[in-house]
């Protein structure tokens, strides 16, 4: 009993690595996926449930880089903005409108996408 069980996770994990190559390297749907895992004797609940994992993982994987340029873009944004803004009261005899549009497109982008 054992041994089947071993067997079973065994066989789960190398379909699982097999799914995730042809969704990541190979650009694969999910459905193609799905179809040749069974193809490839999965039973099709196991499939669909590996298909799901790995496209779950990938979609947070992304959400997270988003979140991560978000935040650089709320800091990047403001130090441009706040820098312009400060050069600009300093009376050095320019105005840094620049500086201080770029910074504020980047930094509310930065909102909009950490927000989304």
């Amino acid at each position: 009993m054992e041994t089947t069980v071993i067997d079973n996770q065994e066989l789960i994990n190398q379909h699982y690595n097999i799914a995730a190559n042809l969704i990541l390297n190979q650009r694969k749907s999910g459905y193609e996926t799905k179809n040749i895992l069974i193809e490839q004797g999965s039973d099709p609940d196991v499939a669909a449930m590996i298909v799901e994992k790995i496209e779950m993982k990938i979609n947070e994987a992304q959400q997270e880089a988003i979140h991560a340029q978000a935040k650089k873009d709320i800091l990047y944004g403001a130090l441009w903005c706040i820098g312009g803004t400060i050069l600009t009261l300093a009376h050095i005899g320019f105005i840094f409108w620049g500086a201080i549009v770029f910074g504020g497109i980047q930094f509310f982008r930065g909102l909009i996408n950490l927000n989304s």
